[in-house]
């Protein structure tokens, strides 16, 4: 453990050192116009196309073991008895559609939206044997879909990564109809950690701004050698732990103790190579549901935090 966080403060001190003396050259991919609502940052969205062009999530990449018990992970706590099965509801934010290959088929019809024509590319692909999915390349304040009609919609991992999450919220949020569910995934600030953990967390963020101005290339080097040099040993020492009942409260990375080596390597890039980027203490994120018109609001109590379930109340966003 010390070894490997030892080589990765050595790698946050040279790229910082790098990138204040102008040796880095900056990505020069330069980010699409985007038509919408103005609450998206397009140097973010254009990061998420490649991101999910590279690490596509598909049927090959990841076991159908692996692929549930991360869906688990997040959706344990949505109230799917509140759904029919023709019940239509939106994913905000769908990425690559590797939470809705496991949704569409419970529903009757699902809206994939994303601002990324890039990742929307690789969602149709990963979904094609589904017929009730429809795609819309559309961001949370511009979804193509009417006030109160909408039975169920989720939102994972996508709010901190827009300019405004609170509006972000609220437009997602007025798609619903009164008593429909929202899952939400976003970002913790480690409001349930201790002291060194927000510290480490800092350091890491250190190398979050340094990674995120990278060329592409060396984006994707960069962050496997993380998965490799930090995640790998830290989550495979958790499984050990685990394994023996010894597994510390608070270790880091735990919840890949039971993940493959591919999805270290996704999460290590979307953690590192993505500029803009929030994070909300439990309470903060109960104001953000309350103020979009949400209640009878539900926290998960395992990682990843925070995730959240919410009714859509009648009087709506305030």
């Amino acid at each position: 453990m010390g070894f490997a966080l030892a080589l990765l403060v050595g790698l946050v001190l040279a790229l910082v050192a790098a990138a204040l003396a102008g040796a880095l050259i900056l990505n020069p991919r330069s980010a699409p116009h985007l038509a919408g609502s103005g609450n998206v940052d397009p140097d973010t969205v254009s990061g998420f196309g490649r991101e999910w062009q590279k690490f596509t999530h598909g049927a090959e990449a990841l076991s159908e073991r692996e692929r549930a018990d991360a869906f688990r992970s997040y959706f344990d706590i949505f109230p799917w008895h509140l759904i029919g099965r023709d019940g239509v509801g939106a994913d905000v934010g769908c990425g690559s559609g590797r939470w809705a290959v496991l949704v569409a088929p419970r529903v009757g019809r699902l809206l994939a939206c994303d601002p990324s024509a890039e990742a929307l590319a690789v969602a149709r692909a990963n979904l094609a044997g589904l017929g009730n999915v429809e795609f819309h390349q559309a961001d949370a304040g511009n979804l193509p879909i009417a006030d109160a009609s909408l039975d169920f919609a989720y939102c994972l991992g996508v709010l901190h990564h827009i300019p405004d999450p609170a509006r972000a919220l609220c437009d997602i949020a007025r798609k619903l109809k009164p008593g429909a569910p929202l899952l939400v995934y976003i970002y913790y600030a480690f409001d349930n950690r201790p002291r060194w953990y927000r510290l480490l967390w800092r350091a890491s963020n250190g190398a979050r701004l340094a990674i995120a101005r990278l060329p592409y290339r060396l984006q994707v080097a960069t962050t496997a050698s993380i998965a490799l040099l930090v995640y790998w040993p830290l989550a495979r020492a958790g499984a050990l732990l685990d394994r023996i009942g010894a597994l510390p409260r608070g270790w880091p990375l735990a919840y890949y103790r039971h993940r493959s080596f591919y999805y270290m390597r996704t999460d290590s890039f979307d953690r590192f190579c993505t500029r803009l980027e929030h994070r909300f203490t439990r309470a903060a994120i109960e104001r953000m549901l309350a103020q979009a018109g949400c209640g009878q609001i539900v926290f998960s109590s395992h990682e990843p935090f925070w995730c959240a379930a919410a009714i859509r109340e009648p009087a709506g966003c305030s």
